[in-house]
Formats: structure tokens, C-alpha cells, sequence
């Protein structure tokens, strides 16, 4: 199963800058165990745009669809044989990058 790992950063409590070794380290862990599908971090969130195309206009807006003090910074997409792997695996993800990190499966 392919689960989506969200990185969750607080504007109001950042986790540390420095944790690129960390992380590269971890996700070194996922590719040699077979969990790695992809990752990326994501640009601050003064850089979002959200297209609204419900209407009979399109609305495009700067900044995040939601107004928070925690926004998303970056994505992984794991593949795990169920949920205890990707959580224990999330337990470690935080540890490495010092963030809340939140699993959820593909339907």
C-alpha cells in the first residue's frame, strides 16, 4: 500500500534548518528498504497559488489555501505493507527532520 507522509512545519515553532544530513540519511533507509516512491520539499507558502475554477470565473489567490500557523512543507509517497510500517517509519521520519509528520493511505 502507498501511503503519503506530509512534513509539517509551525511558523510559530519551526523545526531545525540544519537537519539535511538527517534526512538524506533517512531517505537513504527508505530506498535501501524498498519504501522510497518519491519526495520533495516545498517552497515557503508565500509562494502558493490556489486556483478556484468552481464558478464562472476562475479565482486565482496568493499564499496557502488556509490560513495557519502550520503549513506543509514538504511530501514523501512510501510503500509499506500496511499501516504499523508506515508509522513506525514516520516515528523516524520526525526524528529526522525535526517536524509533525502525518501518514495517509491512497485510497
Amino acid at each position: 500500500m502507498q501511503y503519503l507522509v506530509s512534513v509539517i512545519d509551525d511558523k510559530s515553532d519551526p523545526g531545525s534548518t540544519d537537519r539535511g544530513p538527517a534526512i538524506s540519511a533517512f531517505n537513504e533507509r527508505l530506498v535501501a528498504g524498498g519504501y522510497w516512491v518519491f519526495a520533495g520539499g516545498l517552497a515557503d507558502t508565500s509562494a502558493a497559488t490556489v486556483v478556484d475554477n468552481r464558478g464562472e470565473d476562475v479565482v486565482f489567490s496568493d499564499g496557502p489555501f488556509v490560513e495557519s500557523k502550520e503549513y506543509l512543507a514538504g511530501v514523501w509517497v512510501w510503500e509499506a505493507p500496511d499501516l504499523d510500517v508506515a508509522l513506525a517509519l514516520a516515528t523516524e521520519a520526525s526524528k529526522a527532520c525535526d517536524r509533525k509528520i502525518e501518514v495517509r493511505p491512497f485510497q
